[in-house]
């Protein structure tokens, strides 16, 4: 368990423009752990934080940017324009873990990437294009089924797919993107929890399963460089 962390904003380039993210550093952390948010929600997303918290205190990094800029957020919140573009999210996420790469303090840690809603499609997507750069992936809540049949079986990362109970439309397209995935998978289905996990114990279930499952695959990870 860390005794401390560390936090700071930071500035992630991504072609013309500037997004902002927020990075939370334990000592000697397990990996890292790259947010992508979905639905027009960005870094202060109160869900997603509060699951960053618990990697956190299980002695992982987290990085949780905004995939949009500024007025692009503004813009969306009037039309909800940008939430949908999967291209672009693919893209901004991308743009997240080659800046995270390059960081001194970062670039030795094994990736895990956590999508929300359509930034689980994000996320998938990304995985599969970054290939063994990404150790592990869960995906809460997500629109896993946004990613495509090829993509998903491009995945080679262990990817951990958690729906609530009560979403019954979500659970079916889980369901059925998950018999598409051909790398580790599981699909974790938390009793009596709706779309947004706001039922007590809910969210905090979610955190539980995604600490499992990326601290199981960082120490793989850490074991396979040390061997």
């Amino acid at each position: 368990m860390p005794t401390k962390v560390f936090t700071r904003e930071v500035r992630i380039p991504a072609g013309d423009a500037w997004l902002q993210g927020d990075l939370v550093l334990p000592e000697e952390p397990l990996g890292l752990v790259l947010f992508a948010h979905g639905s027009g929600s960005g870094r202060h997303s109160g869900r997603n934080r509060r699951v960053a918290a618990q990697l956190q205190q299980q002695g992982i990094a987290t990085l949780l940017p905004d995939l949009l800029t500024a007025q692009e957020q503004q813009d969306d919140s009037r039309t909800r324009q940008h939430r949908f573009d999967i291209p672009l999210l693919t893209g901004r996420l991308q743009d997240a873990a080659a800046w995270a790469a390059e960081q001194p303090v970062l670039t030795d840690l094994p990736l895990g990437l956590f999508g929300a809603s359509t930034g689980s499609a994000a996320a998938l997507i990304a995985t599969a294009r970054l290939r063994r750069r990404v150790t592990a992936l869960v995906s809460r809540g997500g629109r896993a089924d946004l990613a495509g049949p090829a993509v998903l079986a491009a995945i080679v990362a262990p990817t951990l797919l958690i729906v609530g109970g009560r979403d019954a439309e979500t659970l079916a397209l889980n369901q059925a993107a998950y018999e598409h995935l051909r790398c580790e998978r599981s699909l974790a289905v938390v009793p009596g929890a709706g779309h947004l996990f706001e039922e007590p114990g809910a969210l905090e279930r979610v955190a539980d399963l995604a600490a499992g499952w990326f601290q199981t695959r960082f120490a793989a990870a850490a074991l396979e460089v040390a061997g």
